[in-house]
């Protein structure tokens, strides 16, 4: 068996206007000026306290916390918004389908969204039989730590070099190679091309109609090497 596994925000789901909106919400609660939005999505995928640190470095640990609980105050309401937007990436629900099919894969989920958010997601596009391992920043360090990876990889039975990340941040790279494992990066997330392969991509997918047939040829590279 393979496992791959995905990362959610910029990668199976655009939630960058959820995301930025909260964000926004949470420094000018405090009175502080918001981050511009390219550099709210730039650290998306971390996990919220590492992310808000990378943000404003400058306040000390007791304000951050306030503006944790400010940003998930903010993205509950957010999320009670019936116009609120958050669909899936055109071509994610046929890749998912059609890899969740393969009886040679494994599917799972490593990701800086809490379990809640993800319960949410799986209710709504009915995902709850499709993963058999979620890892989640409610129980890891924040990626890079490889942490997350290598519990998904515990919990499957399956080893780093039968194993791949799929993701769109610079993060999910830096946690693949941590881990031992391979690492795709996505064109369509937070996340540049050149920034993904920069931190060591072993490929980029350029569009979603070709996650499967990417993850087919990673593996197929892996063994023809070995």
């Amino acid at each position: 068996m393979k496992l791959v596994v995905l990362d959610c925000d910029g990668t199976l789901v655009d939630s960058q206007n959820g995301i930025c909106e909260a964000m926004a919400h949470a420094f000018t609660g405090l009175g502080l000026i918001p981050p511009t939005r390219e550099a709210t999505l730039a650290i998306v995928g971390l996990s919220l306290p590492e992310a808000l640190a990378a943000l404003a470095p400058e306040l000390d640990a007791e304000l951050r916390t306030a503006m944790v609980e400010r940003y998930k105050s903010a993205f509950l309401e957010i999320r009670r918004d019936p116009a609120l937007h958050e669909p899936l990436f055109d071509g994610i629900a046929a890749a998912i389908e059609a890899l969740g099919d393969r009886d040679d894969l494994i599917l799972g989920i490593a990701t800086g969204k809490s379990r809640k958010g993800i319960d949410r997601l799986f209710a709504r596009e009915g995902w709850g039989h499709r993963f058999l391992t979620v890892q989640t920043s409610d129980d890891h360090p924040s990626k890079p730590d490889p942490a997350m990876l290598r519990a998904a990889m515990a919990e499957a039975g399956v080893a780093p070099e039968r194993t791949v990340m799929v993701g769109d941040t610079t993060f999910d790279m830096e946690m693949a190679l941590a881990a031992g494992t391979g690492a795709l990066g996505v064109g369509w997330g937070y996340h540049s091309i050149d920034e993904l392969k920069t931190a060591g991509a072993h490929a980029v997918i350029g569009a979603c109609q070709d996650l499967t047939a990417t993850v087919d040829a990673f593996f197929a590279g892996r063994e023809k090497a070995a």
